[in-house]
């Protein structure tokens, strides 16, 4: 499928920037430009402002069941559509096609769920003191959304922005990722082509500074919503917070993996150990930090390195490819540093540890091992195809080790011990924890964390919460 050059989405209209500037695209396995998309300026946000009140004038009186279904059909679009927008989401992402088709065809799951949540939006009635009076509490939608979306995963983080609002009856204006335009356009265009009015919903792309000052500022916007790294959310949030916006925030993770001493090595491997490379580990709720009891951490360490040598490395549109590049090369000299670093302080690299050729933003699927604490590996979130492997002898040392840093978003635990899931369901400091399976973060679930992981959810009727008011009405009749 060619490339296409991206406009922005404003007032239900396909548009180039003011001015015509532009920013230019690249493939990440090869390093070289493939298109264009257009870079908003200030009087394009201002245009998009404005546009997303009128939007929501209209889309907030439109009764639910029609909301409902124009939701739907976006869904039904996107199934349809999800073989092409796949081939463009890997092309300016780098992700082996059948994860890019997996995630345009999630899309469309978590567009129906909402549909049919939005429906279940109730107030209730309370009870009165006084027979003359009725008292309701109602759940009205908040307002124009700010949405900012990141490059990993940028149909599925969208996605699940804009569904919670519209189906609440917000409008929402979406900036998504330079790095990776086309991919949420197309999920934009199937909300248009569906049948949302114009204003409902925009888009716009440009310098991320500029973009969040002047709408998280803006006194039409009534929601932010987030999800990136945890030093762009704490400054997103505390910007928000001078304006009095309500701010959900999805942020940075550094999950946990916790094999105690009856684990299942191969289901670990299968789940948690494959799941490490998925997206090269771009992934916030990438498993990370392989603790693992003493007992088996030598034959865990042997086998998961020999599993991740296996993998296929290439071009996400190749046949076979199991891991695609880094997004960016940025990541790539990330990469080599967090390596270098774990090294110097006595890290074995058991497998990786090295970019792979001179074109494109290859790393190998890096396995380590005996990682001391100060290593950043440890410390900070690799971002990228990077295991770390550390031993314990008692669960509750495991525990105190995942809990020690301040991110709390994801968890994984293998372990057949009734007493262990309970330790670690009451004591593990994360928003989400798998147990002997792989992340399931079905749209029916809170997807969200706690401590520098952010905080609100993007799932279960909980995200709707996040964009609806709560009015109290007490009528007297004399």
């Amino acid at each position: 499928m060619t490339y296409p050059h991206t406009q922005l989405f404003i007032n239900g209209e396909w548009r180039d920037a003011e001015g015509g500037r532009t920013l230019p695209v690249f493939n990440p396995s090869t390093g070289t430009e493939i298109g264009r998309l257009a870079h908003a300026g200030i009087a394009d946000l201002e245009l998009a402002a404005q546009a997303a009140q009128k939007g929501f004038e209209i889309w907030r009186d439109t009764p639910v069941n029609e909301r409902s279904a124009i939701m739907r059909k976006a869904a039904a679009l996107m199934r349809e559509r999800a073989p092409q927008i796949a081939e463009l989401l890997t092309q300016e992402q780098g992700k082996p096609l059948g994860e890019a088709k997996v995630e345009a065809m999630s899309a469309a799951d978590i567009i129906e769920w909402f549909a049919e949540e939005g429906r279940r939006v109730y107030g209730r009635i309370v009870p009165p003191r006084n027979v003359n009076v009725q008292q309701q509490v109602l759940k009205l939608p908040v307002g124009p959304v700010a949405a900012f979306t990141p490059w990993n995963f940028p149909i599925n983080q969208a996605v699940r922005k804009m569904s919670a609002a519209l189906a609440t009856g917000c409008s929402i204006i979406v900036k998504a990722p330079e790095e990776t335009p086309a991919a949420p356009a197309e999920l934009i265009r199937a909300f248009h082509d569906a049948g949302v009015p114009p204003g409902v919903i925009g888009l716009v792309y440009g310098t991320p500074a500029e973009i969040s000052n002047y709408l998280i500022a803006h006194p039409l916007i009534r929601k932010i919503t987030f999800t990136g790294s945890t030093p762009v959310g704490k400054q997103l949030a505390a910007l928000a917070g001078q304006h009095m916006k309500r701010v959900t925030m999805e942020l940075g993770g550094h999950a946990p993996v916790i094999l105690a001493e009856d684990a299942d090595i191969g289901l670990a491997l299968k789940t948690a150990g494959a799941a490490k490379f998925r997206n090269a580990g771009q992934v916030c709720i990438s498993p990370t930090r392989f603790l693992v009891h003493h007992q088996i951490a030598d034959e865990f360490a042997q086998r998961f390195a020999e599993q991740a040598q296996a993998l296929k490395v290439g071009d996400g549109l190749t046949a076979g490819t199991q891991m695609g590049p880094l997004a960016n090369e940025r990541r790539l000299a990330a990469m080599q540093a967090i390596v270098q670093d774990a090294r110097a302080k006595g890290a074995k690299v058991l497998t990786g540890g090295e970019r792979i050729g001179t074109q494109g933003n290859f790393f190998a699927p890096t396995v380590l091992s005996h990682v001391p604490l100060d290593a950043d590996v440890v410390v900070n979130e690799p971002f990228g195809p990077i295991a770390a492997i550390r031993s314990f002898d008692k669960i509750e040392d495991a525990i105190a080790e995942a809990n020690r840093l301040p991110f709390g978003l994801a968890g994984y635990a293998f372990t057949n011990s009734m007493r262990t899931m309970h330790q670690l369901n009451q004591r593990l400091d994360v928003g989400m924890l798998w147990v002997n399976q792989p992340a399931a973060p079905w749209p029916e679930l809170p997807f969200g964390g706690m401590k520098d992981s952010g905080y609100g959810s993007e799932g279960g009727p909980e995200a709707l919460e996040a964009y609806l008011n709560t009015k109290t009405v007490s009528i007297f009749h004399a």
